[in-house]
């Protein structure tokens, strides 16, 4: 992973803005339809908290999306971030089998 590239924008921000805002819904309304606490659509709302497989799923109900949308964009900025964070030139890549078709499956016996 490289650390060049613009940050992605977190889910929560998209969210509010391309889809809350222009419906004029608060937060209050939005998090009752979707079946979760205020507080926690706050949270994501505000980037304290990524989108979970189960809010994707509520997401895209109530935005005629796809789970995999929310899942990609919240993919895609956690791995922007940990790129940012996780020094990688120290690990060296593990030595691959040459024939990997060769070796005895193991025993489960």
């Amino acid at each position: 992973m490289t650390k060049q590239g613009m940050k992605p924008i977190h889910p929560g921000q998209i969210l509010k803005e391309m889809y809350l805002e222009p419906l004029n819904l608060n937060q209050a309304d939005a998090a009752t339809n979707l079946g979760v606490a205020r507080k926690t659509l706050s949270m994501l709302l505000n980037g304290h908290q990524g989108v979970s497989a189960e809010m994707a799923l509520r997401l895209s109900k109530a935005f005629n999306t796809t789970p995999e949308l929310w899942l990609n964009m919240q993919r895609n900025y956690d791995l922007w971030n940990a790129g940012q964070r996780v020094k990688l030139s120290q690990i060296k890549e593990f030595r691959k089998y040459r024939n990997i078709s060769s070796r005895t499956p193991l025993s489960h016996t």
